[in-house]
């Protein structure tokens, strides 16, 4: 074991001792609360399969008691001034910084995702605290619409308490981008978060409470997403939930909050293509391309799990495709030269590693990987893998994978290279790689796919909408366009004197 392995190790162990002394429960009405008699269930790390903690099962009266506190809450954060919430805002972004190294190493041992990511995913979580807190002062604001004989104005109001359900694949980064601009609207939130990496969504919880969010206005209810899940977007509340996850839950949530008719935002799964053009700068395109397949061990849903290369390149391009996948360094998540750690649950392990065996029924080359990988240390953890020779109708060239498995296939023109990238039921990312400046404008025009990169991997701007299209989500982050989600728009209609108003009855 290296220095730095071992380091981080020793660190992770500290930093985890005092959530083993006891089940880790919610966070309710800025009360740390852990009910007795309640079933637990094992938090279990991938690197191992040893139990990190253990958890308390939320109920539906966890959640009730969650929900009447954010309601409770509300009046006041509403009433609290923009000025004072950009305040508070910015001292939970500080209280991240204080302890990114506790976030980074906890959230790498939890989900097994390389420590060389979780480091930065953290910096990021302080980072969506702030660009939210310099919006807080005018969330409120809007527009002034005048007409021949009417001014209107419209102004936004906060929704109300709203329910926030994140995922397990950059959990803590994830749940900032969400509850972040909702604490800015002047909303109040109830978190769940997955229940695979449980951990890091309670230290929010108390960097929150020590930056003097109030009581009530942020709570943490762990749990099962058909338990927990479920009854927070039921519950009469709620006036929203903002969820990330796979399309088939979010079609079940869609369905649970439709009887109190929830405004909902999803991003879900997405099989995003990456187009090489043969006009393309391979050299940096080979990088973007490993780069959004293989980090964060390609759990991720805007990674490029589709590269459809112009037939031209398509054999020198994938096999120099293969050749990094077979260099990318897999081990221990702490260690600083890892590239991929194991995957984050044996179900999702097991999931992952059956489309290895589908790629291989269904007849493609397995160019690079194609199996489960032996550290030495067990683990859940499974090679970089490149399908080569595959069809578009083929499942590993429709399903979401979630994994690093990247399946490449060959296109002959432009037409058709849309036609294979708009053959799926997802539309979240598009990522288009060629010189031509007309067709980057044109393909990009054309991809049924709500954001789009040119000659780049996926940087975010935290102004600009954030979401898909089909199965990928509905509705925008980023920006306003957050607070769109979380906030209602009110227009005043003022009249002019001059209005001339209808007369009857004369």
């Amino acid at each position: 074991m290296g220095r730095e392995l071992e380091g981080n190790v020793e660190r992770a162990a500290g930093y985890l001792e005092r959530f083993k002394a006891e089940p880790l429960g919610h966070f309710i009405g800025g009360k740390a609360v852990s009910p007795g008699g309640r079933d637990l269930f094992d938090n279990i790390t991938p690197i191992d399969g040893s139990i990190l903690n253990e958890v308390v099962g939320g109920t539906a009266e966890d959640i009730d008691l969650a929900a009447v506190a954010a309601d409770a809450a509300f009046e006041a954060w509403v009433g609290t001034t923009g000025q004072r919430r950009r305040e508070i805002l910015h001292d939970v972004a500080d209280g991240i910084i204080e302890r990114a190294d506790e976030i980074a190493l906890l959230e790498s041992i939890d989900t097994g995702q390389p420590i060389r990511f979780m480091s930065k995913a953290a910096l990021r979580g302080a980072a969506n605290f702030r660009y939210f807190a310099d919006r807080a002062p005018e969330a409120r604001n809007g527009v002034s619409l005048p007409d021949t004989d009417h001014i209107n104005y419209t102004s936004r109001t906060p929704i109300g308490p709203v329910g926030v359900i994140t995922p397990w694949n950059t959990p803590f980064m994830l749940s900032t981008w969400k509850i972040a601009p909702a604490l800015a609207a002047g909303c109040t939130v109830v978190h769940k978060p997955a229940e695979w990496s449980p951990i890091t969504a309670s230290i929010l919880a108390e960097i929150g409470q020590a930056a003097g969010v109030p009581e009530g206005t942020l709570n943490v209810v762990q749990g099962f997403g058909e338990t927990a899940g479920k009854s927070l977007t039921e519950h009469r509340h709620i006036k929203a939930i903002a969820f990330v996850g796979e399309s088939n839950t979010g079609s079940l949530i869609q369905a649970q909050g439709a009887p109190t008719l929830k405004r909902l935002h999803f991003e879900l799964g997405g099989k995003n293509p990456v187009i090489v053009f043969e006009d393309a700068d391979l050299d940096r395109a080979l990088e973007a391309v490993v780069f959004m397949i293989y980090s964060l061990n390609g759990e991720r849903c805007t990674s490029s799990s589709r590269v459809l290369v112009h037939e031209s390149i398509y054999d020198e391009f994938t096999a120099r495709i293969a050749e990094r996948a077979g260099n990318i360094r897999i081990g221990h998540p702490l260690d600083p030269s890892t590239e991929i750690g194991p995957l984050i649950h044996r179900t999702h392990y097991e999931n992952v590693l059956s489309y290895l065996s589908m790629a291989e029924e269904e007849g493609v080359t397995v160019a690079a990987g194609g199996g489960a990988a032996d550290t030495g240390e067990g683990g859940l953890y499974v090679k970089p893998t490149l399908f080569t020779g595959a069809a578009p109708e083929m499942r590993i060239a429709q399903e979401e994978v979630f994994g690093p498995v990247l399946t490449a296939i060959p296109f002959d023109d432009e037409a058709g290279a849309v036609r294979i990238a708009n053959n799926v039921e997802y539309g979240l990312t598009g990522y288009i790689w060629t010189r031509d400046v007309g067709r980057a404008h044109r393909v990009a025009r054309d991809l049924e796919a709500g954001m789009i990169w040119v000659n780049s991997e996926n940087v975010r701007h935290l102004g600009t909408p954030f979401g898909g299209t089909k199965a990928s989500g509905i509705g925008r982050d980023g920006g306003d366009y957050s607070f769109d989600f979380y906030m209602e728009t009110k227009n005043v209609s003022i009249a002019y004197d001059t209005h001339t108003i209808p007369r009857l009855g004369t």
